[in-house]
């Protein structure tokens, strides 16, 4: 083979390598890998504390978000505890960890009550809320099923909803859909590797 014919073929291989390895790189997720997906995209809600956000602001940070509701009795305050416990657990880097409660029972959850709640977690720990309209259009984005289970009175009633957290990366894409079940070493080892991927 010619030099020149070399170099072309060299020049064809990385082309085809750049094409092949657009997007981040597959990684090996205790979750279920989401990279690429066209859904969750978009989370423009209400914070506690009254300030309007979106997956923007969060950039640089490895998002974990959960869908739920402050009256559940295990499957929401067990995710949100496991956060919190993975956090403690990456020591300096939990910082680059930010937990995100999104409340599909706006009725009820309160601003001030979604602070509260999340307090007794982590201080950190940030709650979204917002019309039912806007609950409706953020859960559609994310695939997340939700509906109300009446009570023995109008204010009792429950809800069941997706029982999975949403972890995103540093750039503000969806990577993982993890189970809820799968334990706090799951999420933290699958956090390891988007900050890992981060420093790369």
């Amino acid at each position: 083979m010619t030099t020149r014919r070399f170099a072309v073929a060299v020049l064809a291989a990385l082309a085809l390598s750049a094409c092949q390895k657009s997007g981040p790189d597959k990684l090996a997720f205790k979750g279920i890998d989401l990279t690429g997906a066209e859904y969750a995209r978009q989370l423009n809600l209400t914070d506690q504390d009254g300030r309007a956000r979106s997956l923007a602001d969060f950039k640089g940070k490895v998002l974990v978000v959960f869908f739920g509701f402050t009256q559940c009795p295990d499957v929401c305050p067990t995710t949100m505890a496991e956060v919190a416990e993975v956090k403690r657990s990456l020591g300096a880097d939990g910082d680059k960890v930010q937990g995100i409660f999104v409340t599909v029972d706006p009725e009820r959850d309160t601003a001030a009550l979604l602070k509260a709640y999340l307090a007794s977690f982590d201080p950190g720990f940030i709650g979204l809320r917002g019309s039912e309209e806007q609950t409706k259009a953020v859960a559609k984005e994310f695939k997340v099923f939700y509906a109300k289970v009446p009570g023995k009175t109008p204010d009792t009633y429950t809800v069941d909803h997706t029982a999975a957290s949403f972890i995103f990366d540093t750039e503000g894409r969806v990577r993982v859909y993890a189970r809820y079940g799968s334990g706090a070493q799951a999420l933290a080892d699958d956090i390891k590797l988007l900050l890992a991927e981060r420093k790369g």
